[in-house]
């Protein structure tokens, strides 16, 4: 049973169980959470309670006498820390004028790069109503973005133009859902507009969010709603690795329009997370009709394959 706990963050009584409620997670399905889950949604509640006890009314008392707030920043980070990701950050990040393309597997990505270098985010607009974490997100100005609602777009780069001036970082997740860590979606990049033209002296920042294997579990994919997977997450045992690696960055006006730099960025996350992983990606296993992906032939993948040792 500690096997199991430690590596599917679990409480089934063995690791084809565990798998069983993962897959059940995907299609949509309740996944039972045991007694000792609920226990660690409550403590982990009440210590999220906590931190916004102290942390919020510094916030806004601070945004009384000045702008841009420290307080935000530090709350996700200790946030994403209580959710059990030990965060490692890796590479120099860019402190202002950056705007940030990253790979997209959970709501804990928010937290974890809001808490490692304050930026503000574009995210898929079921975030928003998924309890607390869509809270979490908004005190760091998420632009929320309806992925089918294209006569939208113009609306949703103003205010990314507006959170990029204001909060001199903007991440984006170009997928435009979140995935399994083990795969890469096209990107796209509508929202990557911005750049065009880059405004002056913004740079473009590609970031590495790694969770390792532990991805297959945690992963917010197929069917399953927020709320699913937020109570799945925070009734796991323990704490797991979520290494942030910010990569070199390049000037947008090196490369001709948001394709082009839609996939340089894609470029450089696909090598650093080939290399992470140490093998090849894999075709995503779920279709994702809001963005138009076709899961086609793929054979490996929650609700396709179990995973053998190595992957897990």
């Amino acid at each position: 049973m500690p096997e199991v706990a430690a590596t599917t963050g679990t409480d089934a009584p063995n690791e084809s169980k565990a798998w069983e409620l993962r897959v059940g997670a995907a299609r949509g399905e309740t996944t039972p959470i045991s007694i000792r889950g609920w226990f660690r949604i409550v403590r982990r509640a009440l210590m999220l309670l906590t931190l916004m006890i102290v942390f919020v009314p510094l916030h806004y008392l601070y945004r009384v006498f000045a702008y841009g707030s420290p307080f935000p920043m530090l709350f996700l980070r200790y946030a994403a820390r209580i959710s059990g990701a030990k965060v490692e950050v890796q590479g120099t990040h860019l402190k202002r004028d950056v705007f940030y393309v990253a790979n997209h597997v959970s709501w804990l990505d928010i937290l974890s790069m809001a808490g490692a270098c304050g930026t503000a985010f574009v995210a898929k607009a079921e975030l928003a109503t998924a309890p607390l974490v869509g809270w979490l997100a908004s005190l760091n100005r998420t632009v929320f973005v309806k992925r089918e609602h294209r006569l939208g777009v113009a609306e949703q780069i103003n205010a990314l133009k507006e959170a990029l001036a204001d909060n001199w970082a903007v991440t984006v997740f170009p997928e435009g859902t979140t995935t399994d860590g083990q795969s890469l979606l096209p990107f796209k990049t509508s929202m990557l507009s911005v750049l065009e033209p880059p405004p002056p002296g913004v740079l473009v920042q590609p970031v590495l969010l790694d969770y390792g294997a532990v991805a297959e579990w945690i992963g917010w994919i197929g069917d399953e709603s927020g709320l699913n997977n937020a109570k799945r997450v925070l009734a796991r045992k323990g704490t797991f690795r979520l290494r942030v690696e910010f990569l070199e960055p390049f000037s947008p006006e090196d490369f001709r329009g948001r394709k082009a730099i839609g996939q340089e960025s894609r470029r450089r996350i696909e090598e650093a997370l080939c290399e992470a992983l140490g093998k090849p990606l894999r075709k995503f296993a779920h279709d994702v009709a809001p963005i138009r992906y076709d899961k086609g032939n793929a054979t490996q993948g929650v609700g396709v394959k179990v995973p053998d040792d190595a992957e897990v």
